[in-house]
């Protein structure tokens, strides 16, 4: 019999719909919202795999 180690992994998503000028100044701009906790992601966002 042997000792193991498992790792256990939850997993949060949100889409967000945003209007930028291109895909770098969207992900910029969602990334500040979610710096500045303008973007939570709660039990709701809990994703099954």
């Amino acid at each position: 019999m042997g000792t193991f180690k498992i790792e256990i992994q939850e997993f949060l998503s949100k889409i967000v719909e945003i209007d930028a000028e291109n895909i770098n100044n969207a992900i910029s701009k969602v990334k500040e919202l979610y710096r500045n906790e303008e973007i939570i992601l709660d039990s709701d966002d809990y994703v099954l795999n």
